[in-house]
């Protein structure tokens, strides 16, 4: 496979923004927020994803490509997840507040 200026820039890119979404696991954070540990880690393994997706594209890679949809749509799900359980929190923090 020959790499042309675009798919090394892409990789790059691609390679780039995968490292920056581990700087969300880096520090862990003693401040209450208002999301919980499946919404966090669903989002950035959709990112990943994504990440991985689109350098499948970039390097005709169609087995990467597969695999960054599977994970984007798990990291999705997981998300999913997340904001169930955090509405079902709401809504019995509310109840208990009345």
């Amino acid at each position: 496979m020959k790499l042309t200026n675009m798919k090394s820039i892409g990789l790059l890119i691609a390679v780039f923004l995968t490292f920056c979404s581990f700087g969300a696991y880096a520090e862990e954070s003693k401040i209450k927020t208002n999301v919980n540990e499946d919404q966090v880690k669903g989002r950035v393994e959709e990112g990943k994803g994504k990440v991985k997706e689109i350098t499948g594209k970039v390097l005709d890679d169609k087995g990467m490509e597969i695999e960054g949809n599977v994970q984007k749509n798990l990291g999705k799900a997981q998300a999913g997840y997340g904001d169930l359980k955090k509405d079902i929190k709401d809504i019995k923090d509310n109840k208990d507040n009345k």
